[in-house]
């Protein structure tokens, strides 16, 4: 069964004030992506993100940025109501759609929608546990060498060294 994430942007930005998102909002959005699409590789799961601008004039955009798809709401349509649409356009019974925010109203509205809800901490939560998971299962397959004595010696060097320990 195909698993899909859609995620209000700026809600996992404040779910965790702690986090080091970065000076401006933009540069909050591009590490969040960053995040997002590592995610996506380790979990496996297709990841939409939607940030909300229905108070800045346009039209809105849709890109694709390190493979996932962003969308920008357009002028007087808030997150909450673009990713309704996506959860009922995405709709199948191949898919299983889950919601990273932290709205309830929001929440219980996917939810009879048949998506799941998952809160921004959570999603957090999980980001950072794959990423875990990943970094020890790499560990594991290919365990770092243990360093000896002369690793890194240039050749000659090594050749002197070893001369001075077998004239003993």
């Amino acid at each position: 069964m195909e698993e899909w994430l859609i995620v209000d942007g700026y809600n996992v930005i404040g779910a965790q004030p702690d986090v080091e998102w970065g000076e401006s909002l933009e540069e909050a959005r591009d590490k969040l992506v960053r995040a997002l699409s590592e995610y996506q590789a380790l979990s496996g799961r297709k990841v939409v993100l939607v940030f909300d601008a229905h108070r800045v004039p346009g039209a809105g955009a849709k890109l694709l940025e390190q493979k996932i798809t962003i969308h920008y709401t357009k002028q007087h349509e808030t997150a909450d109501e673009c990713i309704e649409k996506l959860v009922r356009k995405l709709s199948g019974e191949d898919r299983r759609i889950y919601v990273a925010t932290s709205d309830y109203l929001e929440q219980r509205l996917i939810f009879g929608q048949g998506a799941y809800r998952i809160s921004a901490r959570e999603l957090l939560r999980e980001m950072t546990s794959a990423k875990r998971e990943a970094t020890r299962e790499m560990h594991e397959r290919h365990p770092p060498k243990r360093p000896t004595l002369g690793q890194g010696l240039k050749a000659e060097i090594w050749r002197k060294l070893e001369g001075w320990r077998r004239k003993k």
